[in-house]
């Protein structure tokens, strides 16, 4: 697990030695960390604590380890035994923070809130901390959304290591950021309205809408890990997956290389007192709050059709 996260997380340091200001770097590196931890205690949460549909069947906490688990060893369908729902859920954590697409259990087991975060952090745009290099510059289109939020906010010039954050630069880190959502929003919103697309789904109602939900955000953001209950083996999908993947792994490429370029041409503006600090703990909780808050507003009508409503459905 270390390893899956080492290259990536390591990278953001390797920012801050490139751009000489080694803060740079650690700021990035905190706010994914942040992320991660927060994602993964809800994960393991609802691992931990088992399934409330089998307690109404007699399964109850007898023996149970763990305070308030709703089953002895908490959720363990799909799970191995050596790995038990904590090591599970910590794996399923790493391996949709990063680009990895590697597995210890099934996700498609999970309860609804544990299989809901894995989904969501594919959707973020695996920017915690995300592939070989792919999580850094997904974080550093959302610093920059950021520092030009956060330098409005407050009066300030949108200046990222010196260099003016504008127009151009505004519609470039929007479109790297859109993209992927886009393939994975309209993919799942065809796949639903296609009668060949909806039977490959084992179970109907919320679940199934999860599994054609997670299978677009896993092809669209790098990742490669399934529910596995979705049939994807078909001509839609493999074809529409396969046009998701192009758009979401590979559209990106350009409009960062062209954000890049754009910086690159602009002259170095020396720190003043107008300049927003982008280093600080009040940064990086501007830098979490804007990737929550794409997140929320992109994804939640999504998520609240499929893991959402299965949790409520299940009290």
């Amino acid at each position: 697990m270390l390893s899956i996260l080492g290259i990536a997380a390591g990278l953001c340091i390797t920012f801050g030695r490139m751009v000489k200001d080694r803060r740079q770097g650690w700021a990035l590196l905190a706010a994914m960390t942040i992320i991660f931890v927060g994602a993964l205690a809800v994960c393991t949460q609802a691992e931990v604590k088992g399934n409330p549909a089998l307690t109404r069947l007699g399964v109850n906490q007898v023996a149970s380890m763990v305070p308030g688990a709703e089953q002895p060893g908490g959720n363990m369908e799909g799970k191995e035994l050596r790995f038990g729902p904590g090591g599970s859920a910590l794996w399923a954590t790493a391996t949709c923070s990063a680009s990895n697409g590697s597995v210890n259990s099934m996700h498609d087991s999970f309860t609804p809130l544990g299989g809901l975060v894995p989904m969501w952090l594919m959707q973020l745009g695996e920017v915690v901390f995300g592939g070989v290099g792919s999580g850094l510059y997904g974080m550093l289109m959302f610093a920059l959304v950021g520092v030009f939020i956060g330098g409005l906010m407050v009066g300030r010039t949108p200046e990222y290591l010196g260099k003016k954050v504008e127009a151009f630069e505004m519609k470039m880190a929007s479109i790297a950021i859109l993209l992927p959502c886009a393939a994975v929003l309209i993919g799942t919103a065809v796949s639903v309205l296609v009668a060949n697309a909806v039977a490959s789904v084992s179970n109907p109602g919320p679940h199934g809408f999860s599994q054609i939900l997670y299978a677009w955000s896993s092809a669209s953001n790098n990742n490669g890990s399934a529910f596995a209950g979705l049939n994807a083996n078909t001509h839609f999908y493999n074809y529409g997956l396969g046009i998701a993947m192009l758009i979401g792994r590979f559209g990106t490429f350009w409009p960062v290389l062209a954000l890049a370029g754009s910086l690159v041409k602009k002259k170095y503006t020396p720190e003043s007192l107008g300049t927003l600090p982008t280093h600080t703990p009040l940064f990086v909780g501007v830098l979490v709050g804007v990737v929550l808050l794409v997140g929320a507003l992109t994804f939640f009508p999504s998520l609240a059709l499929g893991p959402i409503a299965e949790h409520l459905a299940l009290r």
